[in-house]
């Protein structure tokens, strides 16, 4: 997905910096102003977007910010401030009632506190100002962290400007205890764009799958929401011209667009005007729920890198958005090499069509990287794969979508010790790879570990702890050398017997900018 994270403002100043004023000013003697080589710069705005966490009375959300230490100071925070928007009131229930585990964990709270509780909500929903943030990053290199109970927590978008705009990142993760969607619901707040695919969402009985658009800017969105099925388009009229208010957000319930309830679908969000984040939330009445990720661009090859060692079931989703179909080889990366899964050795999928395919337990007790390589001339695809850890009444689900590289730097926020896992893949030659785990939420001090990920591999390490950290830390990712490397990070919190977890994909915090170098062409002048 394209990153808009330089103001134009910024991008004049940062060629005045290079260039000098001569770049801004053409030369009056008759002289040509040409390109001579691509000098790069920290951007100086970033643009974040956090959708509602969760409309269950038994979730818990935890918010986190970070910048990755640079140079310069920091002079205005970065803020996430409330969006405007209507509330989503039914998201988590399969028909509108609570799940009787829902109605059991609310009959442990003590006498009264129900009325106290919804109270209180009321009150802070009746405080929600556009102006007041609910998190404020002041310092680079310390991440900063809230909590909230609120049923009722509001879509976040925010800024961050000067030396906290490069690797900006904001994570939301929040704990749904019981009920329909019951787990851990995380995703990393997102930049703005035009375009997002999201393939494995579904209508099917027992889902229920939102579409949360979130605009950051003072005019209004349209966006168009277009379903793609086993058999191709599907969907109504509905899902076109969604109009997004300014700074607000607009969720959307996908079994709304469509009157077949279909199991697997691949879902674009496409801006005719504007732009949004888009965000997904499942909750499934039997597998449990969490934040569904925009697959990376459209591409003939993807890498869905950090399928847990214990997982259960993986199912695969692939779409061709283009004309043409895709021929793919499938192959595991685990942490000794590249296997074909049997009977999954290949993978055809028709332009314009989902295809899903149940792998099982793929990894077999070894955390692998799912790669699917385009034969040559092969269409473009978007995937996603759903995993599954646990079993019977115990299971839950995450998702992990294709991933690009880190090309420079990637970031992740609100890592626990013991609790995170970090999966790094290196599909192409060996790659070597610098962690850093930054100070405590708390305290703390910055701890950083260089790994050397093989060829064909997918390595997977709890990142290091920081030295007397104390809260929630953030976990850098920098490229070293070699090969291209893809990276995801899993928080495992089990509760109940519930393996609870979620998945993020680590990407490229594109915290440069390209900009072109030019100057003076006297060969006019002299000749």
């Amino acid at each position: 997905m394209n990153r808009t994270t330089l103001s134009l403002f910024a991008a004049t100043a940062g060629l005045a910096v290079i260039t000098g004023i001569a770049a801004l000013n053409p030369p009056s003697d008759g002289g040509r102003t040409v390109t001579k080589s691509v000098g790069r710069l920290p951007v100086q705005r970033s643009t974040l977007l956090c959708p509602a966490p969760t409309s269950s009375d038994v979730g818990q959300t935890t918010y986190t910010a970070f910048t990755p230490p640079g140079k310069g100071t920091a002079g205005s925070p970065a803020e996430l401030l409330p969006a405007a928007g209507p509330a989503r009131t039914d998201a988590g229930k399969s028909d509108g009632k609570d799940s009787k585990d829902s109605k059991d964990a609310k009959a442990k709270e003590p006498k009264g506190s129900k009325e106290t509780k919804e109270s209180k909500e009321s009150k802070e929903a009746a405080k929600d100002d556009p102006g007041k943030p609910v998190l404020s990053l002041k310092e680079a290199g310390k991440p900063v962290s809230t909590t909230t109970e609120r049923s009722d927590a509001p879509a976040l978008l925010g800024t961050a400007d000067g030396a906290l705009a490069p690797g900006w990142t904001a994570q939301q993760t929040t704990v749904v205890a019981a009920g329909s969607g019951r787990g851990l619901h995380g995703t990393a707040c997102t930049p703005p764009d035009t375009s997002f695919w999201f393939p494995g969402v579904s209508t099917a009985k027992g889902r229920q799958d939102y579409v949360h658009l979130t605009n950051p800017d003072a005019s209004a969105a349209v966006v168009d929401l277009e379903l793609f099925g086993p058999e191709g388009r599907t969907g109504a009229a509905s899902g076109e011209g969604v109009t997004v208010p300014p700074h607000a957000t607009v969720p959307v319930l996908l079994s709304t667009l469509t009157d077949t309830p279909t199991d697997q679908l691949t879902l674009h969000v496409a801006a005719r005007s504007g732009r949004v984040g888009a965000a997904v939330q499942v909750a499934d009445d039997k597998l449990g729920g969490d934040w569904l990720p925009p697959s990376a661009d459209a591409a003939p090859a993807a890498v869905l890198p950090g399928v847990p060692a214990d997982a259960t079931s993986v199912r695969l989703v692939a779409f061709a958005p283009g004309n043409d179909d895709a021929d793919l080889s499938v192959r595991l990366a685990g942490p000794s090499g590249s296997i074909s899964p049997a009977g999954h050795e290949a993978l055809h999928v028709k332009a314009g069509m989902t295809t899903a395919v149940e792998l099982g337990d793929v990894t077999r007790g070894e955390a692998g990287s799912l790669v699917l390589t385009g034969a040559r001339g092969s269409a473009p695809i978007v995937a996603a794969l759903r995993v599954t850890r646990g079993k019977d009444d115990k299971q839950e689900t995450a998702f992990i979508p294709a991933t690009p590289p880190v090309e420079v730097r990637g970031t992740v926020a609100d890592n626990r010790p013991g609790a995170a896992t970090l999966a790094l893949t290196a599909p192409g030659r060996d790659a070597q790879v610098k962690v850093t785990s930054s100070a405590g939420s708390e305290g703390g001090t910055a701890v950083s570990k260089t790994y050397t990920v093989k060829a064909g591999t997918t390595l997977a390490v709890e990142p290091p702890r920081p030295t007397g950290g104390k809260g929630v830390y953030a976990v850098t990712v920098e490229k070293v050398s070699g090969g291209p490397v893809h990276a995801s990070r899993m928080l495992a919190l089990p509760k109940d017997g519930v393996p609870m977890f979620t998945v993020q994909p680590v990407r490229d915090d594109r915290s440069t900018v390209a900009v072109p170098e030019t100057g003076q062409d006297l060969s006019v002048l002299t000749g």
